[in-house]
Parts: C-alpha cells; structure tokens; sequence
C-alpha cells in the first residue's frame, strides 16, 4: 500500500493507462474495464471527479492524505484535482464515471467511500451502455443522467479509508503496521520509540489522522483483510494474519466497520 506518495515497485506488465481525455463531451462519461490482478494506475489527477465503482473486487485508491477501499458495491469519489493512483491486488470488474465539476458542485472535495445503493446500481449499468456522445435537452438519455446525478448526490459515505499523519517519524511507524498488521506493537512501543509520553502520542496521533491509535490500528488491519478474503482465504487464517487472536473477535470487528460480516460481503 503506498503511503503519502511513496509507492511500492509495480510490475509494468500490469500498468493501465490513463485516457487522454481534454475535456467531457457532457455532464457524465463512463468507463467498464475487467482489470488484472496487480493492476495499477501510475499517480495522475483528472480535471473532473471521479467515481470509481467496484462490481466485483477490492479497489484502492491511493493519495497523499492516505487510502481509500472501495469492496464489491461500494465505490471511491475522487475530487477534481487531486492526485491519485488506482490500485487492484484482485482480478476486479470496475465501472468509472467522470462528472464535470460544474455538475457536481453538492459534493464535499474530498475523497469519500461511497455506498452504491440499488438503485444507483442499476443506473450506472444503464448509463454505461449509451454512447458517449448521447442526446441531450430533454431525451430520455438527458432525464437518465439527471436522475443518477441524483442518486450520486445522495449516497451515503462509509469509513473505508485509513487517514495518513504528516509527521514523519509517526508516519514511518504508520507503515510499519500497514506493512505488517499482525505486529503486536503498543501504544508504549510507539511512545518509547519516539521518545515521548504516551499522553502525548495519543494526542498527536488523533490531531493527525482524527482517530485513536486502538481505532487507526483496527482501521488498518480490517481493510487489509479485504483482498485476502476476497482472493478465497479462510476467515481463521485471514484474522490471524491480520493480527487478530480469535475468529470471532474479527468477525466482530469486521462487521462493525463493514456493516457485513466477511461471509455476507464477499459471499457471491
């Protein structure tokens, strides 16, 4: 997982390019693509947002404020502007939708973990089928477009993502246990390690990154786990992996974040 812009060596054989697009032929353009595993974007902006969705697969979209994981019905909203890079472990079916800024002035500007409601998903399956090019003023394919802009308005954003700090020494132990989520590192680790008191860390820690070192952990270790399940690992080996000492406990953890446990998120 890249942190604040510093990237892992990808394998070129799996790189996607990015479309030469200048500018939006109307308020709405779609992209369908089947996409390796391994599959990378090298880090680019866009002049519009983008929504990136996830049929089936893990996505991850990287950026200097931290990562974004998007699991199968749930989609990453990218600002106009900000650099990013996508990122898939997984084979994975992805459907993006570019949405000029002028038509998307509701949204906050920043990167959000969207949930794609039914009825959302149908709509970006019907909107991925007309050309890009499609009638506008008053057609069938104009009051479409307007009714999923709707839609995108209202999705509602979930926590699937893992703020990143900007102190460096706080940032170098961040990726430590995103490199490692078993490690059993504590609290009073960290704090010896920077030579401050725990008091201290703990306030540090939640002015950079806005969660506790208990949540940012778990946080971490549970988005982690999202393309080993969905690779087919078993729930046991998986939590263990992730530096969880009982299934169940997990299994807990992992629905209150995800709302599902691991079997009904990824079952089908």
């Amino acid at each position: 997982m890249p942190t604040n812009g510093h990237s892992p060596p990808r394998n070129p054989d799996t790189v996607r390019h990015v479309p030469s697009l200048t500018d939006l032929p109307r308020p709405l353009y779609a992209r369908a693509e089947s996409l390796s595993a391994g599959s990378w974007t090298p880090t680019h902006r866009h002049d519009w947002v983008q929504f990136s969705y996830a049929i089936s697969g893990v996505l991850g979209v990287h950026t200097e404020q931290g990562s974004f994981f998007a699991p199968p019905q749930w989609g990453v909203w990218i600002p106009a502007g900000l650099d990013h890079e996508v990122v898939t472990s997984t084979r994975a079916e992805m459907r993006s939708l570019y949405v000029r800024t002028q038509d998307s002035q509701w949204a906050p500007d920043r990167c959000r973990v969207l949930e794609v409601t039914p009825l959302a998903r149908e709509l970006i399956k019907a909107f991925c089928l007309l050309p890009p090019d499609y009638p506008q003023h008053g057609s069938h394919e104009s009051r479409l477009v307007q009714v999923l802009l709707d839609q995108l308005a209202s999705l509602p954003e979930v926590g699937f993502s893992l703020p990143l700090p900007r102190h460096s020494r706080l940032l170098a132990l961040c990726n430590e246990l995103i490199e490692e989520p078993s490690q059993a590192i504590t609290l009073t680790d960290w704090s010896q390690r920077l030579n401050m008191s725990e008091k201290t860390l703990m306030r540090l820690f939640q002015r950079e990154t806005g969660l506790s070192f208990r949540g940012w952990r778990q946080r971490a270790r549970l988005l982690a786990s999202l393309n080993a399940l969905e690779e087919g690992d078993s729930v046991t080996s998986t939590a263990l992996n992730c530096g969880y000492d009982s299934t169940s406990a997990f299994i807990a953890a992992f629905k209150g974040l995800f709302g599902f446990t691991p079997g009904e998120l990824f079952r089908g």
